[in-house]
């Protein structure tokens, strides 16, 4: 059985770029992150996708990236806490 463990979501302020960022994770047993999402979600960036310009997650048994609309096989996984930097460094490309 799966526990969700992290549930967030933050609202950007319009002077900053606006939309929602998202993150869920789910631990096992053991408590290691199993299950896991990101978003930056932004309509009046990107409408394709339910708004989603960027996420991580890996729904479908395996990691991935998604980016307007694309999917991207994540091949090196290093493990949750590594996504979420990746995930922080790359919405400042739509975050000021």
């Amino acid at each position: 059985m799966l526990t969700k463990v992290i549930s967030e979501q933050h609202l950007v302020n319009q002077k900053n770029g606006g939309g929602i960022i998202k993150i869920e994770a789910w631990e096992n047993h053991s408590r290691k992150i199993v299950k896991y999402s990101m978003a930056y979600i932004n309509n009046t960036i990107y409408s394709g996708d339910n708004g989603r310009v960027l996420g991580y997650d890996n729904a479908h048994n395996f990691h991935h990236k998604h980016y307007f609309g694309q999917i991207i096989e994540i091949k090196n996984f290093d493990g949750f806490e590594k996504q979420v930097e990746s995930f922080e460094l790359e919405m400042k490309e739509f975050i000021k």
